[in-house]
């Protein structure tokens, strides 16, 4: 594909500190396969050459690509003596943020450099992200300190100090510093529950192989690593970032939500809920209805990846959000003042004998428990009315009534 292929649009966002932020939207022409979110390397902008290229090249196979100057870089709005590490890390959520008011959450995040230390930070926190990359990216956010180690110094006695990177003058004060002080990221690695794929090349000048080998030790699976070759830090030639481009578009595919390929999820007609494998993990699904996409998965312990909520967890939020909705419209039809309702629910099963509201009297039994918060000026009469109410949710009348549930072999 060439350039032909795609487009590039200029699009703004408050970022963590709440100063405007410049990023470009990288996109097909054609179908959007998936969103992705590419974060900088340090001191870089969204227009550095490993960004752009690699943005472009994922557009022209499909992903569409929001790149962004993080606080003070670039065209982004902002003192960037004022940012570390964990405001970019809020910088990337702000992103994400916005990509999924304004388009679709982002399916890919990736990172280059230092970014792919803030992505691999933030990743756990957009929890749409089913898939992971980084770019030659440090284990550990202090690895920083070794292009500033000249000036380390002056930075703690004065509590600021002008360095030169990469040729350009930035003003880092001692806060920035501190933040970074011991910064690994061995549990937000393990814990991140998205597929992750490291791109490293071996003789990197700037961040050695090693920091490559702790990213994927500390990652569970699924995992993969690409090695770069003889690549610089920066991609700097055309040919690699392309490749990036090509293996992680290819690799993307089996995790994102791939909506012009065969396998796609095609629109669904209403009422049409469907649920599918993901291939990210043993037990993980997909769900969708109409314009939605969920992710249901189990904890660890029970061979999931814990990326989402457990399929009780989803039948007691149906529950809830029923019951919740139905007290709100009886309420604002009858105009009593109810301020907020919120409802807990549990799942256990119980032996028969030990429920003395049951009508079965032997074998184990299936227990939902639901505690309802109402506030607002409401009596009592109001108060017992609505826990009537709460057991006429058309929910709570489908599960407590005779069901049947046909099921064939389709496909």
């Amino acid at each position: 594909m060439t350039d032909n292929a795609t487009q590039t649009q200029k699009v703004t966002f408050k970022g963590a500190l709440g100063e405007e932020l410049a990023a470009r939207l990288d996109s097909p022409k054609g179908p959007v396969r998936a969103y992705a979110l590419f974060a900088h390397c340090f001191t870089c902008s969204k227009d550095v050459f490993a960004a752009s290229r690699v943005s472009k090249a994922l557009a022209a196979r499909g992903i569409a690509v929001l790149r962004f100057d993080f606080t003070g870089l670039g065209a982004s709005d902002g003192d960037f003596a004022n940012t570390n590490f964990t405001s970019n890390v809020q910088d990337l959520i702000a992103a994400a943020d916005f990509l999924r008011e304004e388009y679709e959450a982002p399916a890919l995040l990736i990172g280059h450099s230092l970014g792919g230390a803030a992505v691999l930070a933030a990743a756990r926190r957009v929890p749409e992200a089913r898939a992971v990359a980084t770019i030659s990216a440090p284990y550990s956010a202090e690895h920083v300190k070794a292009h500033l180690r000249d000036s380390l110094d002056k930075i703690e006695s004065a509590g600021e100090a002008e360095v030169l990177l990469a040729g350009r003058p930035f003003r880092i004060r001692k806060q920035f510093l501190d933040d970074i002080e011991g910064r690994t990221l061995a549990g937000e690695i393990a814990h991140m529950n998205k597929a992750l794929i490291v791109f490293h090349a071996p003789l990197d000048e700037i961040v050695s192989i090693d920091n490559a080998t702790e990213i994927f030790a500390a990652a569970k699976h699924p995992k993969s690593f690409v090695s770069l070759d003889d690549a610089d830090h920066l991609l700097s030639r055309r040919k690699d970032a392309v490749y990036v481009a090509d293996v992680l578009s290819a690799w993307a595919s089996r995790f994102i939500d791939d909506k012009g390929h065969e396998g796609a999820m095609e629109p669904l007609e209403d009422g049409v809920v469907r649920v599918e494998e993901t291939r990210a993990g043993k037990l993980q699904q997909r769900i969708a209805m109409r314009d939605h996409v969920l992710t249901a998965d189990e904890p660890e312990d029970l061979g999931g990846m814990d990326s989402g909520p457990t399929p009780y967890d989803l039948l007691l939020a149906a529950l809830g959000a029923c019951t919740s909705m139905t007290l709100r419209m009886y309420a604002d039809r009858k105009k009593w003042p109810l301020e907020r309702v919120r409802v807990d629910l549990t799942h256990k099963r119980v032996h028969a004998e030990d429920c003395a509201d049951c009508e079965t009297e032997t074998g184990m039994i299936e227990v939902l428990t639901r505690d309802i918060t109402v506030t607002g000026d409401l009596d009592e009469a109001q108060r017992q009315k609505l826990l009537e109410i709460a057991d006429k949710c058309p929910v709570h009348r489908t599960i407590t009534h005779e069901m049947h549930i046909p099921t064939k072999i389709v496909g």
